[in-house]
């Protein structure tokens, strides 16, 4: 027996209360100075970011240009909802842990060379930050709404989500800069 068609999800913060997992991990951390959970909130938040930006820029976005249109805007309704929640939280997280975690090791420090490289991951997170509150939040919301018209512009809809994809692609390739230098700072090699 086939399940009955349910309608795609509102944007509601209700229908999105997983997001108290993360920052409620990242407060616990913060608060009793574990060093482990916060490395491990930053570590792990970074991964969903890392993969989600990876996973929409280089997999879900070739998709959905080769399926149907009526595809695309079912993918599209159930995804975006949960995106505009997502995104910020797990990208706000990584940030706000990956800062306590560098104040805490002492890599907050106008010492060279390892200034130059925390100036550098702080423009890459606020070129970042720039783009996801900028485009990727904004488009969400404008492509959730237009998916919402009785008549939608499946036109207009494509060219937002070809944006938002290249985007996220630009994203993605500042992640592994990003995953470099924390893997100098982890293995100790700007250090020496």
């Amino acid at each position: 027996m086939e399940s009955p068609i349910q309608k795609p999800p509102t944007i509601s913060i209700l229908s999105n209360m997983w997001i108290v997992l993360p920052i409620g991990a990242l407060i616990l951390a913060i608060t009793t100075t574990n060093l482990l959970l916060l490395d491990y909130v930053h570590v792990f938040t970074s991964i969903l970011w890392t993969g989600t930006d990876i996973f929409m820029a280089f997999l879900l976005g070739p998709i959905l240009r080769k399926v149907s249109l009526s595809t695309h805007k079912e993918i599209i309704s159930w995804l975006m909802p949960k995106m505009v929640f997502y995104m910020p939280t797990v990208a706000s997280v990584t940030t706000t842990a990956g800062y306590f975690l560098a104040s805490k090791m002492g890599l907050i420090t106008v010492e060279p060379p390892v200034v130059y490289w925390i100036i550098t991951v702080l423009i890459i997170v606020t070129v970042m930050l720039i783009q996801g509150l900028g485009i990727l939040l904004p488009t969400n919301i404008r492509v959730y709404y237009e998916l919402r018209e009785k008549e939608p512009d499946m036109t207009k809809i494509q060219r937002l989500m070809r944006r938002y994809v290249k985007v996220v692609a630009t994203q993605a390739i500042l992640h592994f800069v990003i995953i470099f230098i924390m893997a100098n700072f982890a293995t100790g090699f700007f250090f020496r």
